[in-house]
């Protein structure tokens, strides 16, 4: 918790990333506010707004009396989301420099490749 977003969005985030790499699957229980502003140290209504930007976005849902839980189709969701922000922050902005040293996108995809193959 160090970035210049705000703290809510930060945590909501986490969820997300937990959400995205399975290790809160689906229909499973969310960490409920309390736990995250402890396990953060941070105002429980802060906490709060990072749960219900979640909930808003149709994410989480909550079982009455019990939790938080992850909504069925979410981590699908998110994964189309962040697909979506990765071309527009990345894939646009690559191609127009492309065009602008004339590669086409062949060219691109070989610098790709051999960029992988580096790694």
């Amino acid at each position: 918790m160090d970035d210049a977003r705000p703290l809510f969005q930060q945590i909501a985030e986490q969820i997300e990333d937990s959400i995205i790499d399975g290790s809160l699957p689906e229909e499973s229980r969310a960490p409920s506010t309390n736990e995250l502003a402890t396990f953060h140290r941070i105002n429980p209504a802060t906490a709060a707004n990072g749960i219900n930007q979640l909930v808003a976005d149709g994410l989480l849902y909550k079982k009455r009396g019990v939790g938080m839980f992850v909504q069925a189709g979410a981590r699908e969701k998110l994964v189309e989301r962040r697909q979506e922000a990765f071309g527009r922050s990345y894939i646009a902005p690559l191609l127009a420099e492309a065009k602008r040293l004339e590669m086409d996108a062949e060219d691109v995809k070989k610098m790709i490749d051999a960029w992988r193959d580096e790694q």
